[in-house]
């Protein structure tokens, strides 16, 4: 059967029966995360939800609890906290229960500059960190022949992760260029995912749902919509339809490719892949993946900014904007902590938000254009 954008969850599990199947999914309090949860439960897999607040997602998940055949949980995760992230993964590990799927779901958009809990910018923390710890531990409960699906978007267009300055802190900030920079990120964790795991029979692959009026969202003003629109518009290809024109979609229509590629598509052919519409996107097909979030060929020795997966032989290794090597050990492995930000002197020592000069705002540069500068500086 062939799915397309405006496919539902239902549409693409009819006649599927996930009896048997353990599936976690993060963000599971609103939007896409219902969606995702109700869906999967609906057709016998037994579902586990991490959520930030659990009282809000008590209420929120009613729908899933009357859908589900057997069974649903809530377990306590906030992204924005790696030892909150580490104390939901060690505890998912202890219970020593396997899971066949992991749908990262969650995350933030757009939202004002601000950090995580440990001094990390509030979206490449929140988006990619706290789901590549999550996603490192809980990697070896994953079952030969599971998936792992990372929520990225079109969005990642607007920026090549940037690890010269990833808390712009010599950089203005925008918006959207940190949304971007995620959401590369998102991409490029499940390559490197689907690198590693592949060979013991698990595949990871990136979807991009759609442009779904959800929570997400809460943060954009008419004026940072209407600059998305243009930035997106003026590096649109061919005919095919900018970011700011495509059709809304519902959510059960959103969260159908993460369902798509979780438990419907052949793992093949989403492992390692960027997916859309319920289908596999080639680099730069329409508005769709752009190469630098799908590279797993680039040289090994370390490079200061726009590391990307490395082979799976091999730690990921990066170097941090103060010249500190970080390592990062392979799925399946212990994870090695993401380190915290370093003091050692007034040079190195980060001020409180409120002591920094007001900085100016930066204006989104399109697509192409921001990609272009940076390859040439690089």
């Amino acid at each position: 059967m062939t799915f397309g954008p405006q496919s539902t969850t239902d549409d693409v599990l009819s006649g599927k029966d996930l009896t048997g199947k353990r599936i976690l999914v993060t963000g599971a309090s609103a939007g896409l995360g219902v969606e995702t949860c109700r869906a999967l439960a609906a057709h016998g897999a037994t579902v586990v939800g991490a959520v930030r607040d659990l009282e809000k997602a008590r209420g929120a998940t009613a729908p899933v609890r009357e859908a589900a055949r057997h069974g649903f949980e809530l377990v306590l995760l906030d992204l924005a906290s790696l030892a909150s992230v580490r104390r939901c993964a060690d505890a998912l590990v202890a219970a020593g229960e396997p899971f066949d799927v992991l749908i990262a779901n969650a995350g933030v958009m757009a939202c004002p500059k601000g950090t995580t809990a440990d001094g990390f910018e509030t979206q490449f923390g929140t988006n990619h960190l706290g789901h590549f710890e999550l996603l490192n531990r809980l990697a070896p409960l994953v079952r030969s022949g599971g998936r792992i699906v990372c929520l990225s978007s079109a969005g990642h267009r607007f920026a090549d992760v940037d690890l010269d300055d990833p808390g712009f802190e010599r950089t203005p900030y925008h918006e959207f260029v940190a949304y971007g920079r995620s959401k590369t990120a998102n991409v490029l964790c499940a390559v490197g995912l689907d690198q590693r795991l592949a060979p013991r029979g698990v595949r990871a692959a990136a979807v991009h749902p759609g442009v779904i009026q959800t929570e997400l969202g809460r943060h954009l003003s008419p004026e940072l919509i209407a600059q998305m629109r243009s930035a997106v518009q003026s590096q649109s290809s061919g005919s095919a339809p900018a970011l700011g024109n495509r059709t809304w979609k519902t959510s059960p229509q959103g969260a159908a490719t993460s369902v798509w590629a979780g438990v419907t598509a052949a793992a093949d052919a989403v492992g390692g892949r960027y997916c859309e519409d319920c289908h596999v996107c080639e680099i730069n097909e329409g508005n769709a993946c752009k190469a630098f979030a799908r590279t797993p060929s680039i040289p090994r020795a370390p490079r200061r900014c726009g590391a990307r997966a490395r082979s799976s032989s091999e730690s990921v290794s990066r170097t941090s904007a103060r010249g500190t090597r970080e390592r990062h050990p392979p799925p399946g492995r212990a994870s090695a902590d993401p380190p915290a930000r370093r003091g050692g002197g007034a040079k190195h020592r980060r001020q409180p938000l409120g002591a920094r000069p007001p900085q100016p705002r930066a204006r989104l540069p399109p697509c192409s254009s921001h990609c272009e500068s940076r390859r040439r500086r690089r």
